[in-house]
């Protein structure tokens, strides 16, 4: 089919950026949080530019092809998706990675990576201010930073001057690389049928879920099925019966990451528990069980305070541990010193007991859209 012409191209000089030289603030910060330090104040009308970017992201007709491109390690992964969002309907989206399928028009100022409770962690934990105007995607876009204590740029967001939206961001290190990139390489402000995509799948992720059965490749089922597998958000009432009949469910993680919402599948299984400190996202997925170690083969293998965390690095940082009788699965497009903390810091107890982690592969992978 006919596609109308991009309106430009984006420039992606720093998105490939290599190895990282230094640690992410937010990693370094998961052995304990510092102590609270005088920071300059939040830009009343940046903040106001953030909140914008998020309506817009409901409003606004476009289409245009995205990328998600995480660094760490000494190499970079990337994944492509063609998106089309009509106001009313949601966000089609398709690609190699996450199949084809829509995010519901609820969920389409996620996009921006932003919502009234992620905004407020941000302005708890950063300065959100301006910074000198630019242009990306061949568009004039306003430029917001959320910097740290002592001054430096921990994100960076380009946000569109003449329709609200944003067209790209960037999560910072402390040396100042970018380590988690994402936006338009081209996009058009009309709606046309998304093209069929011929990008593949980035190389490297893993091939099957933590502890799944032989014959069950990690496959995303599309956002209507994760829609479908996974409840709605969980109040505090619900979280209160959850945590008084043991499960564990932490308030707050090293780091300054926060839970922010709380979804559990549909049946009383799993918990998908996500937590931010308003820049890193991280979502942990919670259930009864014990981890099976045969189950995580071709996984690396880290032990630290008597407990044992398995991970992989791909697009996502996975990190994989037990206690308790519970199984927790991090996944987060931060580094993987930031997934491999969180796991290591979930609720344990002394028993080192493992056993298999096989249910909901397909629907806990789908829950996790990279493009969010």
């Amino acid at each position: 089919m006919r596609r109308p012409a991009p309106a430009g191209r984006c420039r992606r000089s720093a998105v490939l950026a290599g190895g990282l030289a230094g640690a992410l603030a937010l990693a370094g910060t998961l052995t304990g949080d510092p102590a609270p330090v005088r920071r300059a104040r939040t830009d009343p009308g940046a903040l106001g530019l953030l909140r914008a970017a998020a309506d817009a992201a409901r409003r606004v007709p476009y289409e245009g092809r995205r990328f998600l491109t995480t660094g760490g390690g000494g190499r970079a992964a990337t994944a492509r998706v063609l998106v089309s969002h009509t106001p009313g309907a949601g966000v089609r989206y398709r690609s190699g990675l996450t199949g084809e399928g829509y995010r519901p028009e609820s969920s389409a100022g996620d996009t921006t990576g932003f919502t009234p409770a992620t905004l407020a962690l941000l302005t708890r934990n950063y300065a959100v201010v301006r910074a000198a105007d630019a242009s990306i995607c061949g568009r004039a876009a306003r430029v917001v930073e959320a910097r740290r204590a002592d001054g430096s740029p921990a994100g960076r967001f380009w946000i569109d001057r003449d329709t609200g939206l944003m067209l790209h961001r960037e999560l910072i290190d402390a040396t100042g690389r970018p380590v988690i990139t994402t936006g338009f390489t081209e996009i058009s402000f009309t709606v046309s049928p998304v093209e069929p995509s011929p990008l593949a799948r980035p190389l490297g992720g893993p091939s099957r879920f933590p502890g799944a059965s032989a014959g069950s490749p990690v496959e995303n089922s599309g956002a209507r099925a994760a829609a479908s597998a996974w409840g709605e958000k969980l109040d505090r009432a619900a979280l209160a019966g959850l945590r008084g009949g043991g499960w564990p469910v932490p308030k707050d993680l090293p780091g300054r990451l926060t839970l922010y919402e709380a979804r559990r599948e549909n049946g009383g299984g799993a918990l998908h528990l996500s937590y931010s400190d308003g820049l890193a996202a991280v979502s942990v997925f919670v259930q009864r069980g014990d981890l099976d170690a045969r189950g995580m083969a071709g996984w690396q293998k880290t032990a630290r305070r008597g407990r044992t965390v398995y991970r992989r690095e791909s697009l996502r940082r996975w990190a994989v541990s037990g206690g308790n009788g519970y199984v927790y699965t991090v996944v987060t497009d931060a580094p993987q010193s930031t997934a491999t903390a969180v796991a290591l810091n979930m609720p344990r107890d002394s028993a080192p007991f493992w056993a298999r982690l096989s249910r909901g592969a397909r629907r806990l992978v789908s829950a996790v859209n990279p493009f969010d």
